[in-house]
C-alpha cells in the first residue's frame, strides 16, 4: 500500500475512535450527573451508562492496541503485550455486545405492543431485573475472557518455542489456533447475544411498522407528529440493526485472521470494526430527550466560548 494511503487510513481510524470516545464519554458524563443528582437511574439509563462506559474503554484499548501493534509488531508477538491487550479487549468486547443486546430487549419490551402472555410477563419483569442482567453480562464476559486468554497464552508460548511440533512452524500453529479455536469461540460467544438482539429488534421493528401503518390507515398523514415520531424511531432502529450486524460480521472475520497487519485491508477492516461503537452513540444521543438537550447546551456553550 502507498504510504500516503496508509497514513490517510490510519488518520481516519484514529479520528473515528476519538469521535466514539467523545460521544460515549458524553453519555457516561451526563447520566453520571443524573445519577448523582437523583441518587438512582432508570433501567434504560443503567443500560445506556453501562454500554457507554464499555464502549469508551473498548475504543481506547482498540486504538492503543492497533497503533502499538503497527509500531512494535515483532515485540508485540514476543512480549506479553498480546495477552495484556487481549485480556482487556475480549472482556470489553463481550460486555459491549451484551449491553447492546439488553438495550434492544429493553426497547422491545417497553415499546412493542404484542399481547402474548410470555411477552407481557417479560414486559413486567425485565425492567426490574436490569441490574442483575448487567451483572450477569459481566460474569459471562469474564468467563469468555478466560477462554480467550488461554488461546493467547498458547500463541505466546508457540512464538517462544518457534518449532511447535515436527513439520509445524509457528505460523502454521498460529493459523491452526485461529481457525480451530479462536474462530469457533468467537462465533459461539458473539452469536448468542447477537441472536437475542436480532429477535428483539425484528419484533420491535415489526410492531412499530404495523402501528405506523394503522395510523396512516386511520387518516393520519405522513406529516402527523405521531407518524413522524414512529418513522424516526424506525430509522434509528434500522440503523442500529445495520451497525450491530456489521460489527458482528467484521469481528467474526477478524477472528479468522484473514487480515494481518501486512494486508492492504487491515486498516479499512479496523475502521469497519469500530464503526458501530463510534456512530451509534450519536444516534442514542439524538434519540434520547435528556441526552439531546444536554448535547445542545454543550454546543451552545462551545459556540459562545469560540465567539468570545
Amino acid at each position: 500500500m502507498h504510504p500516503a494511503v496508509l497514513a490517510l487510513l490510519m488518520l481516519l481510524f484514529v479520528l473515528l475512535c476519538f469521535l466514539g470516545i467523545l460521544a460515549n464519554g458524553f453519555i457516561v458524563l451526563v447520566l453520571s450527573r443524573e445519577w448523582r443528582r437523583r441518587g438512582r437511574l432508570l433501567p434504560s439509563e443503567m443500560i445506556l451508562i453501562s454500554l457507554g462506559a464499555s464502549r469508551f474503554c473498548l475504543q481506547w484499548v482498540g486504538m492503543v492496541h492497533d497503533l502499538y501493534y503497527f509500531l512494535h509488531m515483532e515485540h508485540y508477538n514476543r512480549g506479553l503485550e498480546r495477552q495484556l491487550f487481549g485480556l482487556h479487549w475480549d472482556f470489553l468486547n463481550s460486555a459491549t455486545f451484551w449491553f447492546g443486546t439488553w438495550l434492544s430487549v429493553f426497547f422491545c419490551v417497553k415499546i412493542a405492543t404484542f399481547t402474548h402472555p410470555t411477552f407481557l410477563w417479560l414486559k413486567w419483569r425485565f425492567p426490574g431485573s436490569v441490574p442483575w442482567v448487567l451483572l450477569g453480562s459481566l460474569l459471562i464476559s469474564s468467563i469468555v475472557t478466560l477462554l480467550f486468554f488461554w488461546g493467547n497464552r498458547a500463541v505466546h508460548q508457540g512464538f517462544l518455542l518457534r518449532n511447535i511440533a515436527v513439520n509445524m512452524t509457528y505460523r502454521e500453529w498460529n493459523q491452526k489456533l485461529e481457525i480451530h479455536y479462536f474462530l469457533p469461540l468467537k462465533v459461539v460467544t458473539l452469536s448468542i447475544p447477537y441472536s437475542v438482539f436480532l429477535v428483539s429488534m425484528m419484533l420491535l421493528i415489526n410492531s412499530l411498522r404495523r402501528h405506523r401503518w394503522t395510523m396512516q390507515s386511520n387518516a393520519h398523514g405522513l406529516q402527523d407528529p405521531s407518524t413522524q415520531a414512529h418513522t424516526n424511531a424506525l430509522r434509528s432502529l434500522v440503523s442500529f440493526l445495520v451497525l450491530y450486524a456489521l460489527s458482528f460480521v467484521s469481528l467474526i472475520i477478524n477472528a479468522a485472521g484473514f487480515f494481518s497487519l501486512r494486508s492492504d485491508w487491515y486498516w479499512p477492516w479496523q475502521i469497519l470494526i469500530f464503526l458501530c461503537t463510534s456512530v451509534h452513540p450519536f444516534i442514542l444521543i439524538f434519540s434520547n430527550l435528556r441526552l439531546r438537550g444536554s448535547f445542545r447546551q454543550l454546543l451552545l456553550w462551545a459556540r459562545g466560548f469560540w465567539v468570545a
